[in-house]
């Protein structure tokens, strides 16, 4: 049984890989590729999951849109036997500058509909690492901001974050969220 659970939320289809509110699941579907690990598409949790040879982590995302991703984290949970502490949720965040990278214990949802599905449905006694996208400037625009991809010059920052995060990957494995917080938020 793995120790803790890492969700990337996300919105499912290739119109959305790449955007703004994908950064989550494509991070863990990064992540997974990065160490030769196979993601799975499992009806029954309705998620796609893989579990760490080392059998300390299990990745997935939910495969429903972000705003309704509560319910694949229940059965993740039911099906697991994890803890709710015991789950990180990586989701994109309008109020920290691009490639900001925030650990977070509990906590609200901050307007994100996603981390709402997940606190209405499962508690929000869970952590979260939270991945700056920037703010568009103004609440007029958000949604297409989110849906929106990523400027080159953008992604270059977001590829030393996702550096950043793989270099915590075995502490928050191990159970160190303090450790994972110092080196995180020390860079």
């Amino acid at each position: 049984m793995p120790d803790i659970c890492i969700i990337g939320l996300g919105n499912p289809g290739l119109k959305y890989n790449g955007t703004r509110h994908n950064i989550g699941k494509d991070w863990v579907k990064s992540v997974t590729k990065d160490i030769g690990l196979d993601l799975q598409a499992k009806k029954k949790i309705e998620s796609t999951v893989v579990i760490s040879s080392d059998q300390k982590i299990l990745w997935g995302y939910p495969n429903h849109y972000v705003n309704e991703s509560g319910q694949s984290i229940k059965k993740i949970l039911q099906t697991s036997n994890l803890d709710l502490k015991n789950i990180i949720v990586i989701h994109d965040d309008l109020d920290l500058p691009i490639g900001t990278l925030k650990i977070k214990e509990g906590g609200g949802h901050g307007g994100h509909n996603g981390l709402k599905s997940v606190i209405s449905t499962v508690g929000k006694s869970f952590l979260r690492l939270r991945v700056g996208i920037g703010h568009p400037g103004n609440k007029v625009d958000v949604t297409n901001w989110v849906l929106g991809k990523f400027k080159p010059s953008e992604k270059k920052i977001l590829i030393e974050s996702f550096y950043n995060f793989n270099n915590i990957i075995n502490l928050l494995g191990d159970g160190n969220i303090q450790s994972a917080q110092l080196k995180l938020h020390s860079n």
